[in-house]
C-alpha cells in the first residue's frame, strides 16, 4: 500500500461546514420534517415523504438485516436512516458518523435508543469489534476533490473499501448510495453548472465514476447489485425546489437572500444535470469477501 492511499483527498471539515452547517431549520423547510437529504425512490402517487420512506425501506432491505446487527452509518446526515433502522429492528444498534456540527447536534438532541452519533471522520473511527453492516448514503460524493487524477481518485476509494473491509465481519454488507459522473460530454451550459456547484455549493467535492468504485472494491467486496436511478434524483430535486420556492420568504429570514438564491440555482442545475445524463444516481449493494476468499484470489 503506497503512502498516499490513506490520505484525505476529499472535502475538509470547513468544506462540510460550508454546505451543511447553514442552519437545520433552513433545510427543514424544503427537505421536510425527517431531514432526509438524499435521492428518494418514487412510485406513482408518492409525495416526497412517502418516496423518502420508500428509499429508506429499499436501502434497509438491500442490507438483508436480521434484526440484531451492529451497524455503522458513514455520513449519517440528520439521522433519518438511523431512526428508520432502529424503528424496524428492535435489537439493532446504529453508530452514525458526520463532520457537520449541525447534524451532530440534531442527532444527539433527537437520539433514539440504541443509536450513537460521533463528530468524526470515518478514517478516525475504530470500534472495539467489527460491524455487521455498513451504510454510506450520500457521502462518497465528498471523498475526492475536483481535479485529482484517476489514479488518485481510485486510491482514495480503495482506502474507503479497505477500511470498510476491516470494519465489517466476513460476509457482512455494505450499502452505498451516491451521485456519480455520467457518460455524456458536457456542453458549455453544463460546464457552467458544474463550475457553480463546485465553487458555491459543494467545495472540495467531486462524484465518482462507477468504474472507479468497481476497481477500488476488487477482492474486498462482491458487488451484488447496482441500480441507476438518475430520474429519481431529478424528481427529488424538483420537489425540493418547489418546496424551497414556496417558502422563499422564510428561507431568506433563516439563511439570507444570497444563500436562498444560490440553493434555488443549485437545485435547478441539479435537475438539468440528472435529466441530461451528466450526473447519475447509483444504489449499490455489496458483500464483504471473507479472509479465506480474498487470500485465494
Amino acid at each position: 500500500m503506497t503512502s498516499d492511499i490513506g490520505a484525505r483527498q476529499g472535502a475538509s471539515a470547513n468544506a462540510v461546514e460550508h454546505h451543511y452547517d447553514i442552519g437545520t431549520e433552513f433545510y427543514r423547510l424544503w427537505l421536510g420534517p425527517d431531514l432526509t437529504y438524499s435521492c428518494a425512490l418514487w412510485a406513482d402517487g408518492d409525495d416526497l415523504d412517502r418516496a423518502q420512506q420508500r428509499k429508506l425501506d429499499y436501502l434497509i432491505e438491500q442490507a438483508r438485516l436480521t434484526g440484531t446487527e451492529r451497524i455503522l452509518d458513514i455520513g449519517c446526515g440528520w439521522g433519518s436512516l438511523m431512526r428508520a433502522i432502529t424503528d424496524r429492528h428492535a435489537q439493532t444498534r446504529v453508530t452514525g458518523l458526520t463532520l457537520s456540527r449541525d447534524q451532530y447536534r440534531h442527532v444527539r438532541a433527537h437520539a433514539a435508543e440504541r443509536t450513537d452519533v460521533r463528530l468524526q471522520h470515518w478514517q478516525d473511527h475504530r470500534p472495539d469489534s467489527p460491524y455487521d453492516t455498513i451504510f454510506c448514503i450520500g457521502a462518497l460524493e465528498h471523498f475526492v476533490r475536483f481535479g485529482l487524477s484517476r489514479r488518485e481518485r481510485t486510491a482514495t476509494y480503495r482506502a474507503f473499501f479497505t477500511y470498510c473491509h476491516s470494519m465489517v465481519r466476513p460476509g457482512g454488507g455494505l450499502v452505498v448510495q451516491t451521485i456519480g459522473k455520467g457518460n455524456r460530454p458536457l456542453d458549455q451550459n453544463s460546464i457552467t453548472d458544474v463550475q457553480f456547484l463546485a465553487d458555491e455549493i459543494f467545495p472540495e467535492s467531486d462524484p465518482p465514476r462507477l468504474a472507479e468504485l468497481a476497481h477500488a472494491s476488487e477482492k474486498l467486496f462482491e458487488i451484488r447489485s447496482v441500480v441507476n436511478d438518475r430520474h429519481h434524483y431529478a424528481t427529488t430535486c424538483a420537489e425540493w425546489l418547489r418546496r424551497l420556492r414556496a417558502r422563499r420568504a422564510e428561507a431568506k429570514k433563516l439563511a439570507g437572500a444570497r444563500v436562498t438564491e444560490a440553493y434555488e440555482r443549485y437545485l435547478e442545475a441539479s435537475i438539468r444535470q440528472f435529466e441530461e445524463e451528466h450526473l447519475v444516481l447509483y444504489r449499490i449493494a455489496l458483500r464483504r469477501v471473507g479472509d479465506a476468499e480474498a487470500a485465494s484470489e
